[in-house]
């Protein structure tokens, strides 16, 4: 399992190099990350270390994530978006 980062490093990376993401990552750790269970935290920050392309086909619903962790990670960001 990937160890918890600290929350300044998760905000480093959730700085993407698509907007799109971006626009989904950040709002999200500073409204909910500090609010998740270790287990999510360390979820969390394995998906921000899959590649951008990736992230970007899960979370525009183009592709689901084969990995069940992950694809549940990718509909709490999603539900958890401003509306």
């Amino acid at each position: 399992m990937t160890e918890v980062m600290s929350i300044a490093r998760v905000r480093w990376a959730c700085r993407r190099g698509m907007l799109e993401l971006d626009v989904l990552f950040q709002p999200f750790v500073e409204k909910h990350y500090e609010a998740l269970s270790d287990a999510d935290k360390a979820t969390f920050v394995r998906l921000l270390e899959c590649e951008d392309p990736e992230l970007f086909a899960w979370f525009m619903g183009h592709e689901i994530c084969q990995d069940p962790e992950l694809a549940a990670m990718v509909v709490t960001v999603r539900g958890r978006e401003a509306p």
